[in-house]
């Protein structure tokens, strides 16, 4: 009876045993989880699956800015200014120019103020659309600028200093109207006319002489290599100079200035170049200080338009008009 009663409670036991075996598998078969092919949780997004994704937000155009500009809040956030510059009128220069009357100015022509070659190469003046990407980021429209300034990256704070710097003037220049950034932009202005006297590029270039101008060239090339894979000497070599990227020879050592002219070397800015190298850039490094004669200059660019196995043509007399 006893050996009889053990094995009835051993298979009452396993029976139970196995029962809730069978129970767990049931229930994970009834409340089986779902199994990510990512761990993690799902956060509801309150979008809808494959709905497009949303454009970035376009640009705020600056003269929408400044119509709702607040002069005193830009006066805050130009604080960080005051350690290099003057706000008050004939406080003069300190680490950088002085800031009164800037808004209108000629860029880098503050009398006797140290600009840098970078800066003096811009052109132009202060408009507030240029202001407005100087604030943002120096570097960007100057790159070897001496300003340390990191720049202002929130379009309307920037906008807001554009505001407090309009105060600063007797004459305050007034912002450009909203309906100015939906027009469209002007055409280009014609290419300027000969000085008196001075027959127009294209006519002296069909006339102009390469040979005379290898001639008049020989100075350059105390300075300049002229052959194919000659490579610098002082100054870049010309081969293939027409048509080129101003100051492009790789690994040549450019003057800010000089790099700081965009644009191609065409038979246009080739003739400013040669005739006048300051009045183009006026940091560059060349002492050479330019050939007056317009009939000159046209025979040496038809000398370097030798200087190339695909010769770019002369412009046409049309191009001039």
């Amino acid at each position: 009876m006893h050996s009889a009663e053990v094995n009835r409670t051993a298979l009452a036991v396993l029976g139970s045993i196995l029962f809730a075996m069978l129970l767990v598998a049931f229930s994970n078969l009834v409340f089986a989880p779902e199994r990510l092919a990512v761990p993690g949780y799902r956060l509801a997004t309150g979008e809808k699956a494959g709905a497009p994704v949303a454009e970035a937000p376009k640009e705020t155009p600056l003269p929408v800015l400044l119509a709702k500009a607040d002069p005193h809040k830009g006066e805050q956030d130009a604080k960080v200014c005051a350690t290099c510059h003057n706000f008050t009128k004939g406080g003069g220069a300190k680490i950088g120019p002085d800031l009164w009357g800037v808004v209108g100015r000629p860029v880098a022509s503050v009398a006797g103020f140290d600009y840098s070659a970078s800066l003096k190469s811009l052109g132009g003046d202060w408009t507030y659309d240029k202001l407005a990407h100087w604030v943002a980021d120096p570097k960007a429209v100057a790159s070897g600028t001496k300003m340390a300034f990191a720049g202002e990256k929130d379009p309307q704070k920037d906008a807001d200093i554009l505001a407090y710097l309009q105060t600063l003037s007797d004459n305050p220049v007034p912002f450009p109207k909203p309906s100015e950034a939906s027009a469209p932009a002007p055409a280009a202005a014609p290419a300027a006319a000969a000085p008196p006297g001075e027959e127009p590029l294209p006519a002296l270039l069909a006339s102009a002489d390469a040979k005379k101008g290898e001639q008049d060239a020989k100075i350059c090339a105390t300075c300049h290599n002229f052959t194919k894979g000659g490579g610098p000497k002082i100054g870049p070599d010309l081969w293939g100079v027409v048509g080129r990227k101003i100051a492009s020879v790789e690994g040549f050592a450019y003057s800010d200035s000089l790099k700081g002219v965009s644009g191609d070397w065409s038979y246009p800015e080739l003739n400013k170049w040669i005739a006048d190298p300051k009045a183009l850039a006026s940091g560059t490094k060349m002492a050479f200080a330019g050939e007056k004669s317009a009939k000159k200059r046209a025979d040496i660019l038809a000398y370097l338009q030798t200087l190339s196995d695909n010769p770019v043509p002369f412009p046409k007399e049309a191009s001039a008009k």
